[in-house]
């Protein structure tokens, strides 16, 4: 299939020609169009909803072990990286984020971590205390970003890190989607993207998933926080570009998809089902991807941790 044939997209609005694998085995490999220009060696983990009670800790030590187990190149987290930020002031939300950047810093290779909608803080205080004026304040000084979206480059493929939160007025609170501004800027930087490098795209709420018909049945309408609502927008600037790997977060389910030639993952949670057992039939753990010029290997796992009150 041709690169401009992933134009193709923009003219379907269902999921026909699509393949999904919901609950993949442990371990899969697939050929790519063009994977890394070299062996590169990742891990996605995600959803960790770090907090300092309940054995939490501990059980985040044992994740950094068996991720470094692993020995990646890379590490990118996929958000949600504290438990309850979204409706906590400041103070509260530290504890949290000391926890987290416990296994952060634990972790030996290069992590790069992306918001999650818990990863904004006091956007809703449930105490009633005064919202905050800057909501992502606290990820971008934890990890020294001037912005929460942002492109990197490891041998030879280019990774986007997007921002795939934005909060609401409604009940909902946030919806899924990647801001004009953001946009405007993934559309400059692919200007400045050769067609056939390999990219992958990182984003906490999905582009693409069928974890929410597989879960509540084929035709029961989605609400707008379950995945980015105008992702058409954002894949219609993937046309003629090499987009190998999507890496997606927040459903606490592994899932595979395919769609015009990419594979779409949406990694499972380090904490499980918020650390009471598995979500979907999928336990606690991270994946592991090799990206070789020819194909990409993918491996789901676990990490040890037998969750307390399962």
């Amino acid at each position: 299939m041709s690169l401009t044939s992933r134009r193709r997209f923009l003219h379907t609005a269902g999921f026909a020609g699509a393949s999904v694998l919901l609950g993949l085995p442990a371990r899969t490999s697939w050929a790519a169009r063009s994977g890394a220009a070299k062996r590169l060696r990742l891990v996605f983990f995600t959803d960790v909803h770090a907090h300092p009670d309940g054995g939490v800790p501990t059980a985040m030590t044992q994740a950094a072990t068996a991720i470094n187990a692993k020995h990646p190149d890379l590490v990118i987290g996929g958000g949600d990286l504290i438990y309850d930020g979204f409706e906590v002031p400041a103070a509260v939300a530290e504890p949290q984020w000391d926890v987290y950047m416990q296994m952060h810093r634990a972790i030996r290779a290069p992590v790069e971590p992306i918001l999650g909608n818990h990863d904004l803080v006091g956007v809703r205080p449930v105490d009633k205390s005064a919202p905050s004026i800057d909501p992502r304040a606290a990820f971008r000084e934890k990890f020294g970003l001037d912005r929460t979206w942002r492109v990197i480059d490891a041998e030879g493929t280019r990774f986007f890190l997007l921002d795939s939160v934005e909060i609401s007025d409604d009940d909902l609170m946030y919806h899924g989607g990647i801001s004009s501004e953001q946009l405007g800027w993934l559309e400059a930087e692919l200007g400045r993207t050769d067609t056939d490098t390999p990219i992958v795209v990182a984003t906490h709420i999905p582009l693409l998933s069928a974890i929410p018909q597989a879960t509540k049945g084929a035709i029961t309408p989605l609400e707008a926080n379950h995945l980015v609502v105008n992702n058409r927008e954002v894949l219609e600037r993937f046309a003629d570009h090499n987009l190998v790997l999507v890496l997606q977060g927040h459903l606490h389910a592994e899932e595979m998809l395919r769609w015009q030639g990419t594979t779409f993952i949406t990694g499972g949670a380090v904490c499980g089902n918020k650390w009471k057992g598995p979500k979907y039939g999928t336990p606690e753990g991270f994946g592991v991807l090799t990206l070789r010029p020819d194909r990409v290997d993918w491996e789901y796992t676990t990490y040890g941790w037998n969750a307390r009150g399962a």
